[in-house]
């Protein structure tokens, strides 16, 4: 893994982009953190059956769902496979975890992230995605409360799954 920059709470007064890009960034940090610490086998550890959840396959997931929306979904990119997943293995983010590689999926999602921040910085909120979702458009505002609730969902996810790893609890 790579180090990750202390997590920084969103600021109580500011304008809207800057608090919903803010409370993203949180919750972003907030999975880091989940998993600071841990050896790659920890990481691949599993909840309890018949759950597929592992600490690994939320970061794998949470970069197919940054690259969804912030390069499918708001630019227009066409992507046929994910990093993770296949047409023929949907849910290859959250189950081949077993054998992989835990400093190169980590490095993926980093790098989904940068790329989505890069995607949306200095739109307005207004800004309607190139790609339609389920037939409707979609503004960069929906995108990032989207984000932000998709985040603070796994975390919560993340909570329970490093408690089982170590005991371990908090924010």
């Amino acid at each position: 893994m790579t180090e990750q920059a202390p997590r920084v709470d969103p600021p109580m007064t500011a304008d809207e982009a800057v608090t919903l890009t803010a409370f993203l960034d949180y919750h972003r940090s907030t999975l880091a953190l989940k998993c600071e610490g841990l050896t790659d086998d920890q990481l691949r550890l599993r909840s309890v059956l018949p759950s597929n959840l592992s600490l690994l396959g939320l970061v794998r997931h949470m970069a197919e769902v940054e690259q969804y929306w912030f390069q499918s979904v708001l630019l227009g990119q066409e992507i046929t496979a994910g990093h993770f997943w296949t047409k023929e293995n949907e849910d290859g983010d959250f189950d081949d975890v077993d054998t992989a590689d835990v400093a190169a999926d980590f490095a993926t999602w980093h790098a989904e992230v940068e790329a989505a921040r890069r995607a949306a910085a200095g739109l307005p909120l207004d800004t309607v995605g190139r790609n339609l979702r389920r037939g409707e458009p979609v503004t960069l505002r929906w995108i990032l409360t989207h984000m932000i609730e998709e985040y603070a969902r796994h975390n919560g996810h993340a909570d329970l799954l490093r408690e089982l790893v170590d005991g371990s609890t908090g924010e």
